[in-house]
């Protein structure tokens, strides 16, 4: 009896090796979406797009069309990849299918790019079922990670460091792709997506079998639970910044201090990379000093460091003020993840977490969009102003209810 226990436990090293295929897919998405960022201007106009000028109104527009249908594809997918992988009780299959699509998606976008005379809206529509592959690669690889035996602490680690290491990595490597050609970013983010395809066909399937929970069922647990509503609209925030300076601060850096895409993505580059080297650290002390007081002055100065970038008079100022603003997002970003895990309970934790990835994707989408808008129509400092104030609002309207949120039993509740 216990041979046969003993034969059908995973052995540890297939545990490692899968936690590293998975963060590694991961890794990959978030790399080859960030690539894109820094000469998004450049890159739409090579579409056909944006007329004329490297920081017009058309331009800017077209970019959030641009980077907007992308996520458009990752909210409305993510939740039916997780449905149907639940359904069918497999999840690797869908992951490769999920990095395949997204490559061609790419590749597709690329080569259409060099045929050209296309009207904008066939690279949006590509764009959009490109964003709707890629995100089953994306959700699914995280699902995976959940499965994981070896504890759910090392398991969402490596995908936080994958996260934050794609994104430090993705803008400066993007920026140097597109001093080489405008396309390039494209091909290499396609090409990357076919590595994530061939490393996921090495993982194991471990999803657990028989179960049918669907979409309604999911919701309506996630109802028990309306606390969830705190991380949910944190996360909804400072993806919005985050959407906010893919965009708007590239345009604004490329434009007031005459940088190229190369040097832009170094720029974008300095907020990336604190903000991914402190995710462990600042996860650790939240566990120590608990989720409250990161969240919140993290992300009152969050805004206000928002807003200091605009008003640095020299790139040397706001450079520095990117690094820092990196810092205190790294406040944030670990406490409020906790805190879906915190409240949500364990058997419940995947569909929380899928939750907090839709906001999430949403507030991404939302900062393309309010930032263009406002800055089209009132200008960068009101774009900046607008993005800080509802960073620090939403805490200071919600601080009331989340300082007397109980995080000390099972499923807590307001007082």
């Amino acid at each position: 009896m216990t041979d046969g226990v003993a034969s059908r436990r995973v052995p540890v090293s297939a545990v490692q090796r899968d936690r590293i295929a998975l963060a590694l897919v991961v890794f990959v998405v978030l790399f080859g979406q960030v690539l894109l960022y820094p000469g998004i201007t450049d890159l739409v106009k090579a579409l056909g797009a944006g007329g004329t000028g490297g920081a017009s109104e058309g331009a800017l527009n077209a970019s959030a069309l641009f980077l907007g249908a992308e996520f458009v594809g990752f909210v409305l997918c993510a939740g039916l990849w997780g449905h149907l992988s639940d359904r069918t009780g497999r999840r690797t299959p869908f992951v490769v299918a999920g990095a395949l699509g997204g490559a061609a998606g790419y590749l597709l976008l690329a080569a259409l790019g060099h045929g050209g005379d296309l009207p904008f809206g066939v690279y949006l529509v590509v764009r959009f079922l490109q964003g709707s592959l890629t995100i089953g690669a994306f959700s699914l690889a995280m699902t995976m990670l959940m499965d994981l035996e070896g504890g759910h602490g090392k398991n969402m680690g490596a995908a936080g460091i994958a996260i934050g290491s794609g994104t430090a990595l993705g803008a400066p490597i993007g920026g140097q792709l597109y001093e080489q050609g405008v396309l390039l970013p494209l091909v290499v983010a396609g090409a990357v997506l076919l590595l994530a395809a061939v490393l996921a066909t090495r993982v194991a399937d471990r999803a657990p079998s028989g179960d049918t929970m669907g979409l309604a069922d999911a919701v309506g647990r996630l109802r028990e639970t309306p606390a969830l509503a705190f991380p949910y609209a944190f996360g909804f925030m400072d993806r919005l910044t985050a959407g906010f300076f893919a965009l708007v601060g590239t345009v604004y850096f490329r434009e007031t201090f005459g940088l190229d895409a190369g040097s832009a993505g170094l720029v974008l580059g300095l907020f990336f990379a604190p903000f991914a080297l402190l995710q462990y650290p600042m996860g650790v002390l939240s566990d120590r000093v608990g989720r409250k007081l990161p969240v919140v002055l993290g992300s009152v100065c969050y805004g206000a460091v928002v807003v200091g970038v605009y008003v640095a008079p020299t790139l040397p100022l706001a450079a520095a003020a990117m690094v820092l603003l990196g810092v205190t997002g790294a406040f944030v970003s670990p406490a409020t993840m906790a805190l879906v895990t915190d409240l949500a309970r364990e058997d419940e934790r995947g569909v929380a977490m899928g939750g907090f990835n839709v906001f999430g994707n949403l507030g991404f989408l939302g900062g393309f969009v309010v930032g263009s808008v406002v800055a089209n129509a009132a200008g960068y400092g009101a774009a900046f102003l607008t993005a800080g104030l509802l960073e620090g609002g939403v805490v200071a309207l919600a601080l009331p209810a989340f300082l007397r949120l109980d995080l000390t039993s099972s499923s807590p509740k307001p007082e």
